[in-house]
């Protein structure tokens, strides 16, 4: 503000007051339309003068944030202090930008090393493929076109969204997003199988623009978004499961250095009261040693993924804890993530387009497919239950017990299975005992 000339125009964030974030819990276990009506509710009456001012300014490129009670909008920085003075607003912020992590290029191991790893193809054996799951990705947006992608969109206005207005279509400029999601749902069009659930249907935010910048407003329209596709509450059209791997680059930090407003934590506990699981890439810091844990990974209770080799040993940039937020183990879990083979940016034309890449954000997507095998097979089961399955049944690896390298160990989606059957099965024996009684 100090440098910036009057009519310099500013992106900004206004937050108001009266939000509810002190009050979501008890939203939990209710229809999701309840806890996105009482938010749209609360904006609509938050932001109501202020919206009147600017439209009466002719500013009409306003979007309301009403997932964190706020509006995002780009206006003249003379305005600024103005605005900051209506009695509903707590804060005027500089509307943040991150980076796109860097993809990390590397020769594919062995032909389904890592997915066989994992125990995905067991749960395949047993029937259960991710059929009746969507998975989102909040990521560069996703090459379509990839023989081992196209057929698994969801399709329909509900199954993209780019927040920057680019591209009204599916669209990857970058490729980061299309190795994600081949990780996630890819097939074996390639003559191999490359994804954790093939039978899961994809949809997408493209939160990134096309020159690998992500404004923090636009991932607050990513979340909102994911909690409601097609704009009608009403509908149950929101994913089961969110990959993020993404992060702020903010070595042990509990939010950005760089931009100290920025921060996702009332957007993710809002989309968990809805009953929609989140999974985090760990960070690619981990050359740097210890505590080097990264958000929104390290925002207490998030199933933060770092990275190992075939070797099962930890990745030398694969962030460590503990947790810069709350001292907690840090990351949750471990899956591949050094040279691992998935789908690659066709260009429309190439359709034989694989790739090898290395990075916690090719981890993650490993612990994504897994919770969504885990939720074709229990479909009553809650992300927390499935959550704590596989934290409990994670293969221990490194030192003996949970540390900061290795988490709880590596994800093992067979493993988890058979502990939710037992789980399920002495809770259901315990009911019968109760009845009897």
């Amino acid at each position: 503000m100090g440098a910036a000339s009057p009519n310099e125009q500013i992106p900004i964030i206004v937050k108001f007051t009266n939000d509810l974030s002190s009050q979501l819990e008890k939203f939990s276990g209710l229809p999701a339309s309840r806890l996105i009506q009482a938010l749209q509710e609360r904006a609509r009456f938050n932001e109501e003068e202020v919206k009147a001012f600017l439209q009466r300014l002719g500013i009409k490129n306003l979007t309301t944030l009403w997932i964190i009670n706020s509006l995002s909008l780009t206006l003249p920085a003379s305005l600024i202090p103005i605005i900051a003075s209506f009695p509903k607003v707590e804060e005027v912020r500089l509307d943040g930008v991150i980076q796109l992590p860097e993809t990390t290029a590397a020769p594919a191991g062995p032909v389904e090393w890592n997915i066989n790893l994992t125990g995905a193809p067991k749960l395949w054996n047993r029937g259960f493929r991710g059929q009746g799951i969507v998975i989102a990705t909040m990521d560069t947006g996703v090459d379509w076109l990839h023989p081992d992608l196209s057929g698994r969109w969801r399709g329909g206005t509900n199954s993209w969204y780019d927040p920057n207005g680019e591209h009204p279509d599916p669209y990857d400029i970058d490729g980061h997003g299309t190795q994600v999601m081949g990780l996630l749902v890819g097939g074996d069009a390639g003559g191999s199988a490359i994804g954790m659930a093939p039978d899961a249907k994809w949809i997408a935010v493209k939160i990134f623009n096309d020159t690998g910048r992500a404004a923090e407003s636009a991932i607050h329209e990513g979340f909102q978004w994911l909690l409601d596709p097609d704009g009608n509450p009403l509908t149950e059209d929101a994913p089961h499961i969110v990959n993020n791997s993404w992060g702020l680059n903010n070595v042990d930090k509990c939010d950005s250095e760089f931009e100290p407003g920025i921060d996702f934590e009332v957007d993710i506990q809002v989309l968990k009261i809805a009953g929609i699981a989140m999974v985090f890439a760990a960070g690619n810091s981990g050359n740097l040693g210890a505590n080097t844990s990264e958000s929104p990974a390290n925002y207490p209770g998030n199933m933060s993924v770092g990275s190992i080799s075939e070797s099962l040993t930890i990745a030398l940039s694969s962030s460590r804890g503990p947790s810069a937020c709350d001292g907690a183990i840090f990351p949750k879990l471990v899956a591949p993530g050094v040279s691992v083979r998935t789908t690659d940016l066709t260009f429309g034309v190439i359709f034989d387009s694989y790739t090898g890449v290395s990075g916690t954000s090719f981890a993650a997507p490993h612990v994504t497919g897994a919770m969504a095998l885990l939720m074709s097979a229990f479909p009553d089961a809650s992300p927390a239950e499935i959550e704590q399955a596989l934290i409990k049944s994670a293969g221990d690896l490194g030192p003996s017990g949970p540390d900061n390298d290795y988490g709880y160990g590596l994800v093992d989606a067979d493993k988890a299975y058979r502990r939710l059957q037992g789980d399920r099965g002495l809770t259901a024996a315990l009911f019968l005992l109760l009845l009897a009684d």
